[in-house]
Order: structure tokens, then sequence, then C-alpha cells
């Protein structure tokens, strides 16, 4: 119990929590205090709906990203009270606003969340219409809440503006640990491996996210580098956790080849993965220690195992005769390489949480990570360009445009008590994905009616009003808490509070939140319905889109790693980027995959193909990253004309799928013609070319060499089977598309 408590209390979530609550009771108890309750509310309402606008980035986004909600919210307020007694006036002039604010999320998270709190004024406005000088004054209560919550955000951000980015690190060391640990569970014998690499793939949906957050927060603090120990130190952590990601995809192993080759000698195998597992098992330890804000403290335990791993391989070595098993040798190296990296990478995010982090210790890589920070850009055209029905924006637009018109007039023509309760729930529930409208729409209802369960028998013992009060308050921030999180639990909650704030305004009047209960289903069932029916937005009608997007960025990236083994001119930014978009693509492709799942299973169209080019182009990228990697780290030969050619075939077999996707006619039969396999066999004869040249086979040049035409010659012809695989896959999705 106590391990759950501490953990509630050292998150992000309470955090956010204690600030619009501060912001929202402080004013309610001065001005009750001075016999004006309900202005109290009025600012307490301005705070309250500001706060969903305060995303975490850096303080410049922070303070552009809260201004504008609190300049947008009192304007809508304005026009809604403005326009409310002239109905011919009124409905264009709502269903304009709803739609306009709505198309802000084609701008990205912040202004999805902008738009949220403007949407949530306009809905609440309709509790009390004011006429004349009062809806100034009432606008005028509104912005000042609104910046007493901003006032209350800036300071919480000076009192302690690296927690969320700690718990962000946390969170991708914790996420980074969990993938490392199922690339151990891989090595067991008789594993579900398909089950693993879908669990994979999903964390690295999750890491990818992450990565983009810290991006976003870090890099943009610019000016820290050089001034703030605590930002490098951060900035440090988010270089090795992707660069620990990046070296675990680049890096995949045979299991089923390596378990036959060393059945017999089963040690080397185990030992290695209870490195695997040590690795995942630091990693663990370093973001608990992280969270509680404790000493971390170096342990030898990976040293040690990478150790008992090189001694393992020695003794194997020590057991075969002369020029025996030398392709066993060569595996277990490069398991040896791959471990020895991570390992060095575990050590430099170690050491950044136990010693203090330099410019220097930078390496200048900050600018690699700030090159693919993507930069807040607001054109008109990228509004203009969604205004389409294959735009997922403008399809959810104007459904939650029609589904608040539908509410409204439900409202009016039926005896509701408080129409803006639907068209709250409406916007609380409703999102773009069919699948996450229903289960908001199903927590919240649950939640509903949990929380009215628990306040109405709280109410039935009769509490006082200070009781009441105190317990409105706590019962507010625990809802405030656990939503982002656990939204029915938060519903739960926000429900006593709204139960409590209601008993402690209305006393005499029992039935208000019976009303509630009944706006809430309303609203549900509206926003569900709207939903399945006003231009749904199924993932089936996105499937190509997606996939070609994937197929795209691997093979930019494939292009970027030929010139740079063909060029010899080191890492550029073209070459960066595509490695990173190829990562977010693949990412995107799974996370599309999963909203799939939650749509109803008529509309799960293509599901089977989706997921396997999910894993099949998660495989192109790790063998595509392995050869790259190799590339960087090595002094390697000069490209050949048959790696060209062989290369050539890959792009071109992926750029036939791309073209297909595309609705593009063209001839696709997949052959292998002579010149390709040409030059596969000249790749094989790399070795005997050089035995036969009389090349001391026992020098580090000629093992290198020997390296190098090995890792080649296999990467290339798992891409050509893989990019052979893509085009099959291709032609069956669109013949079952026809």
């Amino acid at each position: 119990m106590i391990p759950k408590i501490k953990e509630f209390t050292i998150g992000n979530n309470l955090y956010n929590a204690l600030k619009v609550a501060l912001s929202a009771v402080i004013p309610v108890f001065v001005c009750s205090y001075l016999g004006h309750l309900e202005v109290g509310i009025t600012i307490a309402l301005g705070a309250f709906f500001t706060f969903p606008s305060d995303t975490p980035s850096n303080l410049k986004h922070k303070i552009n990203g809260l201004l504008a909600t609190i300049i947008i919210i009192t304007i809508v307020n304005i026009i809604i009270n403005v326009t409310y007694p002239y109905p011919l006036l009124f409905y264009p002039i709502f269903t304009v606003l709803v739609f306009g604010l709505s198309m802000l999320s084609v701008y990205g998270h912040r202004a999805t969340m902008v738009a949220f709190s403007s949407l949530m004024i306009l809905c609440i406005s309709f509790a009390h219409i004011h006429s004349g000088l009062g809806i100034l004054i009432h606008s005028g209560l509104l912005l000042s809440g609104g910046l007493f919550y901003f006032l209350i955000s800036i300071l919480f951000y000076y009192i302690n503006p690296h927690r969320y980015t700690e718990l962000q690190i946390v969170e991708c060391i914790n996420l980074t640990s969990k993938y490392l640990k199922l690339r151990g569970d891989l090595w067991e014998l008789h594993s579900d491996r398909k089950e693993i690499t879908r669990k994979q793939l999903l964390l690295q949906v999750e890491l990818n996210t992450i990565h983009e957050n810290l991006r976003e927060v870090l890099v943009r603090n610019r000016t820290d580098y050089g001034s703030s120990s605590q930002n490098r130190k951060m900035l440090l952590a988010l270089m090795s956790l992707v660069e620990i990601m990046e070296l675990a995809i680049s890096t995949s192993f045979d299991h089923n080849k390596l378990h036959q080759k060393f059945d017999d000698y089963p040690k080397v195998l185990i030992t290695y993965q209870n490195l695997a597992y040590t690795l995942a098992k630091n990693l663990k330890s370093l973001s608990k220690k992280i969270k509680k804000r404790k000493r971390f403290i170096q342990k030898n335990t990976l040293t040690e195992k990478l150790f008992a791993f090189e001694f393992a391989i020695a003794d194997y070595k020590s057991n075969l005769r002369e020029n025996e098993d030398s392709e066993g040798v060569h595996m277990l190296t490069t398991m040896l390489h791959y471990a020895e990296k991570q390992v060095e990478k575990i050590k430099t995010l170690e050491n950044a949480y136990t010693s203090t982090v330099k410019l220097k210790d930078l390496n200048g890589r900050e600018k690699e990570i700030e090159k693919l920070a993507i930069t807040p850009y607001y054109p008109i055209s990228t509004l203009t360009e969604n205004f389409s029905f294959s735009s997922l924006e403008f399809r959810h637009s104007l459904r939650i445009t029609t589904t608040l018109m539908i509410g409204l007039v439900i409202g009016k023509v039926l005896p509701f008590e408080n129409v803006y309760w639907i068209l709250l729930t409406i916007v609380v529930i409703m999102r773009p994905g069919y699948g996450l409208t229903k289960e908001r729409t199903f927590n919240r209802f649950i939640g509903t009616l949990i929380g009215a369960i628990i306040g109405f028998a709280i109410l039935s013992i009769e509490p006082s009003r200070s009781i009441l009060i105190v317990l409105t308050i706590v019962f507010m921030i625990m809802g405030l808490t656990y939503n982002p999180s656990n939204y029915k639990i938060g519903s739960a909650y926000i429900t006593v509070y709204v139960i409590f704030l209601f008993a402690v305004l209305h006393p005499s009047d029992g039935n208000i939140i019976m009303y509630r209960v009944l706006d809430t289903l309303v609203g549900a069932i509206l926003a569900i319905l709207a939903n399945h029916f006003f231009w749904p937005y199924w993932e089936s009608l996105n499937t190509n889109e997606n996939i070609k997007n994937s197929i795209e960025a691997n093979r930019n990236y494939l292009l970027q790693i030929s010139i740079l083994y063909n060029e010899k001119k080191g890492i550029t930014e073209n070459y960066r980027w595509a490695r990173n978009q190829s990562f977010i693509e693949i990412g995107n492709l799974m996370a599309s995959f999963q909203r799939t799942l939650q749509e109803p299973k008529s509309k799960q169209v293509y599901l089977q193909q989706v997921y396997k080019f999910s894993v099949i182009n998660n495989a192109m990228l790790s063998a595509a990253a392995s050869l790259g990697t190799f590339i960087q780290s090595h002094k390697t030969t000069k490209a050949s004309a048959s790696f060209n050619t062989v290369f050539d075939k890959i792009i071109k077999n992926l750029d036939q799928s791309i073209l297909l996707l595309q609705d593009e006619n063209i001839d696709t039969a997949i052959e292998m013609d002579d010149q390709t396999n040409e030059s596969f066999n000249e790749l094989k004869k790399i070795r005997e070319k050089e035995l036969s040249e009389g090349a001391d086979t026992n020098s580090e040049s000629f093992m290198n060499k020997m390296r190098e035409a090995q890792l080649v010659l296999e990467q290339l012809i798992w891409l050509t089977n893989l990019s052979e695989n893509i085009l099959k896959t291709t032609k069956s999705l669109l013949k079952s598309q026809e």
C-alpha cells in the first residue's frame, strides 16, 4: 500500500491536478469570504477550462499555448452570449465556430488541446446566458481565471521545471528495459516468438512517442545546454536511450539456427540470455532511483555478465578442432560485439546520473537530435489541405459539429434540466477514432454510475457543510489526477466531486445529480452513434496510405545507406532524418493496427495484412539499421558493382510496391534476373578470392574483410527476400481489395 501511495504522490498527474485545484479553489474561497461566491465560481471555471491546454513543453511554447487558449475561450464565450438570443444568427455561427475549433487539431497535440478547452467553454456558456454588460463582466471573469491559472502554472514550472521531463525519461527507461527483457525471452527454446515480436512492436510505438516528447522539451531549451547541468544530464540520457533502442533493433539473431548449432553446448546461449536479462534489470533499477530521486550506485553486474559470456565463448572455442565450425564462432562474436556496445551505452546512461555531465560529454550529438525535432509551424496550407473527406480531422470536425447541434436541439425540445451537460459529455467523449470513443463512452458511463453510488452513499449520512467542502476539493484533485491515466476511475471521482459541489451550492435540490446521470447517458449515446454513422473514419480507409508510408520510409533509409557505403563521407543530416522517419512510420503502422482492433469486427478488414506489413517492415528496418550501423562503426571496403546491382533490385521491389499502393498501373512480375543472380554469386565468392590471393587468414585486416563480406552478404540476401515479400504481400492486399 505504501509503495502505491508513493507512486501516486510523485507522479506528474497529481502535480498537474494541484495546479488546477489551487487555481480554482483560491478564487472561490476568497470571493466567498467577500460575499461574491458566484464571481469566484466563474473565475474558477476560467482556470479549470484553461488547464487542458497546459501540455508539457518548454517555457516559450507553454506561455504561447496558454495565452492563446485564454484569448480564444474569452472570445468564444462572448460570441455565444451575444448571438444566442437570435436563432437565425446563432445556429450558423455556432456551426462554424465548432467546426473551425475542431479543425485546429490538424496542427498537432497542443492545438488539439487548445480546441478542446475552447469547445468545453463553448458548452458551459449555455449554463448561464448573459446579456448587455453582463456578457463583458462574465467573459472578463473567465479571462481573469485563465490568467490566474497561467500565473500558477508558470510558478509551478519554476518551482520544479524538470519534473515532467524526468518522469518521461523514467518511463522511457522502463519501456526500454521491457524491450530488452523481451529480447532475452526470445532465447527460450520454445518461446512464442510471434507474441514476443508483437509486444516489441507495441513498445516501439510507445517509445517513439516518448522520444518525440523529450525532443520537443529538451532540444527546444537549446540555451540551457551550457548553463544547466540538469538539462545536459537529461539530454545525454535521451541520446543514450535512443542509441540503445536503435542498437537493439539493428541487431537481430536467428534464434532457431543458434539453438540448433549450440544444442550440444547450451552454456553460451544461457550465459548470453543472463546477460540480456541483466541489461534490462539494470535499466529498471535506474528508472526506479530516478523516479524516487535517490542516488543511483553503479554495480559491476554488467561487466561480470559480459566477462562470463566471453569466457563461455573462449571455452567453446577451446573445445573445437582447428578450422571447425568457424561460422559458430562468428555468430558468437557478433553477439559479443552487440553486448559490448549495449553495455557501453547503458553505462553512459548510468554515468549521466552518477556524475556531473559537462558540455563536452555530449560530443556535439545534441545537434543531431535537434535536427530531428519537429519545429512547430502553423501554415494556413495545412488547414486547407485537410478540407477533404480523406482527412481524419475533417471527418471528425463534421461529426462533432453535427452531434453537438443534435444534442443542443434535443436539450431544447425535450425537458432536459441541463443541456450543457449533454454537450460537455459529447466533447469529452468523442474522439476521431471509433475505438477510443467507444472505450471512453463505456468508461465514462460506468465511472459516472460508480461515482453517483458513492456520492449518494456519503450524502446519506448527512455530513456537515465543512466536511463536504473538504471532500469536494479532495475528490476534484483525485479525479484530475486519475483522469489522464484511468478514465473510468477519474470519471468516478469527478462525479463524486460534482455531487458534493451541487450539494454545497444547492443543498435543497436532490434531483440535480439524477439529471446529470441522464444527461451523461444521452451525450454518451449520441457520441457513440455519431462515430458509427456520421462520416466514420475506419482505419481500413487509410490502410494503403499507412503501408505506403512505412515502405517509403524504409526505401529512403536504404538509399541513404547505399550512399553512405559508396561515398564513405560519414553520417549526413539526410541519413539521420531518413533513419528517424523509418522508426516513426513503422510505429504509426503498428498504431493503426492497434486502433483497428478496437473497431467493430465487421470493419476489421485487412487486419492480418496490416500486421504482416508491420512485421516485415520492422524486419527490414532491423536489417537496414544493422547494415548502416556496421558501415558507420567500421572501415569498409569499396562498394562493388555486385553490391549496387543487388541493392538496386531491393529498391526496385520497394518502388514497385509504392507505385501499386498509389494505384499506378505497372508490370510487377517478380523475378530474379541473371544479373542479380550473378551479383549474388560474386558476393559469395569474396572469401574464396581473398584466400586464393594468399592473404594472411589470421591477420586482423583479413578478419575485418571477412566479417564485412559475411555481414553485407547476409543482410543483402535478407533485404532482397524481405523486399520480394513486401511486393508479393502488396499484390495480395490489392487483390483482396478488388
